[in-house]
C-alpha cells in the first residue's frame, strides 16, 4: 500500500475530516488533500511530526522508512500509541499542556490500554547505574504507587525527579540507586505540607546510544 493510501485510510478510520486533520497539523485543508494525493516530498519535518501525531502513527510511515504490508496495514497502524518525551514535568499541570516536548516514543497497544503515559528524559546521575543521564523513562500517570516502585515525584514545587519509593507508617523515603546520594525522608506531615507529590510510576527505561 502506498503512503498516500495509508494516510487517507488512517484519517477515515479515525472518522476525521480533512479539515479536522488540517487544524491539528496547522495547515490548510488543501494541503492535507495534496498530501493524501501523494505530494509529500516537500513536507517540513515539524509538519511530519504534527501529521503523525494527528493520525497517531509513526513519522517513519509518512517518511517512507517503514515498509507496510497492505495485508496488515491496519495492524501496523494500530500497533501502539505515540507519547511525548518531556524535559521536565510539574505536578498539577496536564501533560498535554506542557510545551517542553523533546521527542516522541511509541508504546504498545496493550500498554496504552492501562492508562495515560509520557516519557521523561533523565538528568543527572542519582539513579546510576540502572538509569543514566539521557535515558528515556516511560511513565504511567498516577497519584500513588507501591513501596519499591520507581516513581516520578515532585517535592515543594521543584522540578520532578526520579526515585525509588519506600513507604512506612510514619512517611516515605525517596531513594537513589546511586549510593553517593542519601535517601530523602519525609514524614506524613511533610508530605502534606510541602507537598510531596507522586506524578507517575516508571514502567520502562529506554537507553539511547
Amino acid at each position: 500500500m502506498e503512503i498516500k493510501d495509508i494516510l487517507s485510510q488512517r484519517r477515515k478510520e479515525l472518522n476525521m475530516t480533512m479539515k479536522q486533520v488540517a487544524d491539528k497539523v496547522g495547515v490548510s485543508e488543501g494541503t492535507i488533500s495534496r498530501w493524501e494525493s501523494g505530494k509529500i516530498a516537500d513536507m517540513r519535518r515539524d509538519k511530519i511530526m504534527a501529521y503523525a501525531q494527528a493520525l497517531n502513527i509513526s513519522p517513519a510511515i509518512i517518511m517512507g522508512w517503514d515498509n507496510v504490508d497492505p495485508s496488515s496495514t491496519s495492524k501496523s497502524i494500530h500497533a501502539g500509541k505515540r507519547i511525548p518525551v518531556l524535559g521536565s514535568v510539574a505536578a498539577g499541570i496536564p501533560i498535554d499542556a506542557i510545551e517542553d516536548v523533546l521527542d516522541w516514543e511509541d508504546i504498545s497497544e496493550d500498554m496504552a490500554k492501562t492508562g495515560e503515559f509520557f516519557g521523561l528524559r533523565i538528568k543527572g546521575d542519582s539513579m546510576q547505574p540502572r538509569i543514566v543521564e539521557g535515558d528515556i523513562v516511560i511513565v504511567r500517570q498516577q497519584p500513588d504507587a507501591d513501596s519499591g516502585d520507581v516513581v516520578i515525584v515532585q517535592v515543594n514545587g521543584d522540578k520532578a525527579t526520579c526515585k525509588r519509593l519506600a513507604k512506612y507508617s510514619s512517611g516515605i523515603s525517596l531513594i537513589s540507586f546511586n549510593p553517593a546520594y542519601e535517601p530523602m525522608n519525609y514524614t506524613n506531615e511533610q508530605i502534606e505540607r510541602l507537598p510531596v507529590t507522586i506524578i507517575g510510576k516508571v514502567v520502562e527505561n529506554r537507553q539511547k546510544y
